[in-house]
């Protein structure tokens, strides 16, 4: 049985059936509820909070271009993992040309060249009349984990799992991938991912197309990095379970070098114009699988918290001091996902660095469908629910267009329900 079987709503009635004992009377009425359960699509779609901008206001602004910065969660991830989130966005906001070839950059850390960084794979789209421009970055980190991963690649091996039944092996090999992830980056390899996304967001700085490198081994100074037109271009990250704790992590880092610059060598010499094209920044950022609140545990707390009122306002003492103008952070969060979370009211103030001037919304949507396995409960089946958000039509659909504005795409306005939170 491959892993993508354990997504199926079969398997699911298949082993309901086998734990209640009526297995031998599951063929016939398995396939009506699956036929049943396949016309039908009742799953919630509950946005609560400010309205949501999306990427289509930025495009047609065309002041500048607009850049999407995808993060990965836990798990090995190869360059091209989210072609399929890629194609999705694309074809909702109607940029159907693209660049000839795409860039891939093996990133590159100054201070430690020897260190693996992972890659960042930049594609170029663009409407048909070219007045439209989005550039998409795709980064993978976990070259950064992988080794230290190997460590357990005995237990995968037939000496060990033989022994088990066969889906217990699937799911022992799925949490041997993935359950290392968030203690690695406890450890000494944070400071490498870290650098992973900041070198992301340097290249994200560069103008024109031939400034990337198409292929090779590259780093990137964040001094020559932003330059002039980044202050016209639109910033999003689209990020997935423990990626969204490194876009917050890296972002935050940067708030702190950038307030005490002697704490990273490489933008010590940003100069002021650099600095405030960040701060009138508008930035979203949409967390797939949204784990923040438990990722948070037993971690310190940011350096500023608590002072929204300081930082985000033009009349606050430390106005001057603040990172972007204005985060929008939008959280997905499928119930049925044993591996996500809300983002409670209170965590802005207490856990979120105040110099973001952060904005949260939060989405309550079943990703994987729910159905009725023959009395004995409804089952979603959580795999699906934690992986398939990238794929869903609603969510590419609500980072494209948004809610609660007048670009809101049909689609949105028919399956989801917007209640609009003021603080």
């Amino acid at each position: 049985m491959r892993l993508s079987a354990l997504k199926s709503p079969l398997f699911i009635i298949c082993l309901a059936l086998h734990l209640s004992g009526c297995a031998s009377f599951g063929k016939g009425v398995a396939e009506a509820v699956l036929e049943k359960t396949n016309t039908e699509d009742t799953r919630v779609c509950q946005v609560r909070g400010k309205p949501i901008q999306g990427i289509s206001p930025d495009l047609e602004a065309a002041k500048g271009k607009t850049k999407v910065l995808m993060v990965h969660g836990v798990g090995n991830h190869l360059p091209g993992y989210a072609t399929e989130f890629l194609d999705k966005l694309s074809k909702e906001l109607k940029l159907t040309a693209k660049a000839s070839q795409y860039k891939d950059i093996q990133l590159l850390s100054f201070s430690d060249a020897d260190k693996k960084l992972g890659n960042l794979r930049v594609t170029r789209l663009q409407n048909t009349e070219g007045t439209q421009e989005l550039w998409f970055y795709e980064l993978t980190w976990s070259e950064i984990t992988k080794d230290l991963k190997a460590m357990l690649a005995f237990d995968n091996s037939g000496e060990y799992s033989y022994r088990r039944a066969e889906v217990n092996d699937m799911l022992k090999k799925f949490s041997n991938d993935t359950g290392p992830d968030p203690i690695i980056y406890l450890g000494e390899s944070r400071d490498l991912i870290l650098r992973s996304f900041a070198q992301a967001v340097c290249w994200m700085g560069k103008d024109r197309w031939d400034e990337l490198p198409a292929e090779g081994r590259h780093g990137c100074d964040f001094t020559d990095g932003l330059n002039e037109s980044f202050k016209r271009d639109s910033i999003v990250f689209v990020s997935h379970s423990l990626g969204s704790r490194i876009t917050i992590d890296g972002i935050t880092r940067m708030v702190s070098v950038l307030e005490q610059p002697e704490k990273q060598s490489t933008l010590r010499t940003i100069n002021k114009a650099k600095r405030e094209a960040l701060q009138n920044k508008h930035v979203q950022i949409f967390m797939l699988s949204n784990q923040l609140p438990m990722l948070q545990l037993g971690r310190e707390l940011p350096e500023v918290t608590g002072q929204k009122v300081d930082y985000c306002l033009a009349s606050g003492s430390k106005y001057s001091s603040r990172m972007f103008n204005e985060t929008d952070i939008v959280a997905f969060s499928d119930p049925n996902d044993i591996l996500s979370y809300a983002i409670p009211h209170h965590f802005n103030d207490k856990y979120l660095d105040s110099r973001l001037c952060s904005q949260v919304t939060n989405i309550n949507i079943n990703i994987a469908k729910v159905f009725d396995a023959f009395g004995i409960g409804k089952i979603a089946n959580p795999l699906e629910a934690h992986v398939g958000y990238a794929k869903d039509d609603r969510v590419v659909a609500l980072i494209a267009d948004g809610i609660g504005n007048d670009h809101t795409d049909s689609l949105i306005k028919d399956k989801c329900e917007w209640t609009e939170i003021t603080e």
